[in-house]
């Protein structure tokens, strides 16, 4: 099953790593030094134009990604239960 994450994106359930909430672990250095490395790679997606509220790892085929979204995390969470 897919994850919507916001936009007209959508992830397979089974990547998903994590989904964390984006004011809570970007106080964190090590999560900041993460976004930034993923960011250098090239592995970021912006699925929303609004102020970004939870990012969402995902890990397939041997590559990690993170999904930056406009929705909650308690969202994420929520529709990630009916799968």
């Amino acid at each position: 099953m897919y994850l919507f994450l916001g936009g007209d994106v959508s992830v397979w359930e089974s990547d998903v790593v994590g989904v964390f909430d984006m004011d809570n672990t970007t106080v964190a250095k090590s999560t900041r030094n993460f976004l930034s490395r993923v960011q250098k790679e090239g592995a970021v997606v912006n699925v929303t134009a609004d102020l970004p509220k939870s990012f969402c790892l995902s890990f397939s085929e041997g590559k990690e990604k993170v999904y930056i979204s406009q929705l909650s995390p308690a969202t994420l969470k929520k529709r990630g239960e009916g799968l």
